[in-house]
């Protein structure tokens, strides 16, 4: 629906009559700023007064109350780390153990400083001794067990057609860049991106022990690679169009879409069948969703397009993209030059302290979450919080049977779907088992491989299943970059 221009400034005029002090409901009267007129800047007059008392800290790509009250919890998750990580003699695999240790290995920078890139020494063992394209599979699957998702991912998603089932989602990755825009359109932003990524992944190799002229000669495959990726890949406003990402097929035809990339042998590897015979189709895995059936069809033709060489140079690139921001301090400062001042507009990094919460967070979310409401908000509140809930749908249940315009089958209609809403109040019924995760104050790395290798593990568990309502919902495995 179009709203007005007359609507609006009807909008606008009646929060303006509103006085600041009279208690109102959605709307907070001291943000608005009463020396613009709203029909001529409705945005700068709504929260102006807002925007001018807070501005965007230096560290932060953007602001809002939204952002203010992400960044004030993690002053109590500080506190919770910290407590956590002073414990001597916590018992193995417990939540104090898990959230202390990964959190005092990720503090201790004079550690990942004297390790430098050694840290990922094995996985680069690996890349190096790539000789053929089936050693390449090998690779991305062992990378993907990791959330280095290159080129493509593969997760566990809801299935567009049957929301209450569970199956596998391939969608488009491995692109060092936010979109395909950043390597294909000729706006002056967009060339200044593509000449500062090249530098970057000159840096970046650099940092891992490389020459000036092997590092610039890699950006330039890397850059090569990539934007072929990108020219078939969607852009984000064809992304929006539900429709234009669902294809779902069978596992048969997924084969036929890619040739060249045994899948069978990767849902093997990456532990979703048990036997890998290529005979055997993964039946418990069923159909998939290929989000972008042109791009995987440019990571075939690549597979066997471009030398093992380049391969090992894209693969290498990506893990030490992924990696930047668990390594030495000369990774961290590079990997923040790019993606967080210039791409994201940030003027200063955040503290460590305040990098080291947001990783515990993402990788040991329900640990460190289980912690957070102990101190913060206890059964009683949740509690709570569910009994007004649960009211809130007797009354909308009453209001449905009352409607005179309903009919009977709408009412019913009606009625049904809301006896299908799970509400999701504060925290899990059932809390993630992170008992059997290997977490030490030995590597950070290592640490963040743990929490990443769990993630992905149980994200792909829930493939082949109804969702389960008891959980949070299911969201793709990402890296800790």
């Amino acid at each position: 629906m179009r709203i007005s221009r007359t609507m609006i400034c009807l909008s606008a005029l009646l929060a303006a009559a509103l006085s600041p002090s009279a208690p109102q409901k959605g709307i907070e009267p001291t943000d608005i700023d009463r020396h613009v007129d709203p029909c001529a800047d409705f945005y700068d007059f709504a929260n102006g007064a807002w925007r001018a008392g807070n501005p965007i800290p230096a560290s932060m790509p953007r602001w809002s109350r939204r952002w203010a009250a992400g960044e004030a919890s993690k002053d109590r998750l500080k506190l919770i780390l910290e407590e956590a990580s002073a414990g001597k003699d916590q018992p193995k695999g417990s939540v104090e153990q898990l959230i202390g240790d990964f959190y005092g290995a990720c503090m201790d920078e004079t550690r990942a400083n004297s390790l430098g890139v050694k840290p990922l020494a094995p996985l680069l063992a690996e890349i190096a001794g790539i000789k053929n394209t089936a050693d390449v599979r090998v690779v991305i699957a062992r990378l993907h067990g990791i959330a280095v998702n290159v080129p493509f991912v593969l997760f566990g998603g809801s299935d567009n057609h049957n929301p209450t089932d569970v199956i596998a989602q391939i969608v488009a990755s491995g692109l060092g860049m936010p979109d395909r825009d950043y390597y294909l359109k000729p706006e002056p932003r967009f060339k200044e991106a593509r000449e500062k990524y090249l530098a970057h992944v000159a840096a970046m190799f650099r940092l891992a022990g490389e020459s000036d002229a092997v590092a610039k000669s890699a950006a330039d495959t890397v850059m090569r690679m990539e934007t072929q990726l990108a020219e078939n890949s969607l852009d984000n406003v064809a992304l929006r169009d539900p429709k234009a990402t669902d294809h779902k097929t069978s596992f048969g035809d997924l084969q036929k879409m890619t040739p060249d990339f045994n899948w069978t042998a990767y849902y093997h590897r990456t532990g979703l069948t048990r036997d890998s015979r290529a005979s055997e189709e993964p039946a418990r895995i069923g159909d998939v969703n290929v989000a972008e059936p042109k791009f995987l069809a440019e990571f075939n033709r690549q597979l066997t397009a471009y030398p093992v060489a380049d391969w090992k140079t894209y693969l290498e690139w990506h893990l030490l993209n992924s990696a930047a921001g668990s390594l030495s301090d000369a990774f961290v400062r590079e990997d923040f030059a790019f993606n967080g001042a210039f791409l994201s507009g940030a003027r200063e990094m955040k503290p460590r302290w305040k990098r080291c919460a947001e990783s515990a967070d993402r990788l040991l979310g329900e640990a460190l979450g289980k912690k957070y409401v102990e101190k913060y908000f206890p059964p009683e509140a949740k509690a709570r919080m569910q009994e007004l809930v649960k009211n809130l749908r007797t009354a909308m249940g009453e209001t449905i049977q009352a409607l005179a315009w309903m009919t009977p089958e709408t009412k019913k209609r009606a009625l049904e779907k809301l006896s299908t809403f799970n509400p999701k109040i504060g925290y899990p019924d059932r809390w993630k088992d992170y008992s059997k995760v290997a977490i030490s104050r030995a590597s950070y790395w290592d640490d963040v491989v743990a929490g990443r290798q769990f993630n992905v593990r149980d994200n792909l568990a829930t493939i082949g299943k109804p969702v389960d309502r008891g959980r949070w919902g299911m969201t793709p495995p990402t890296s800790d970059a």
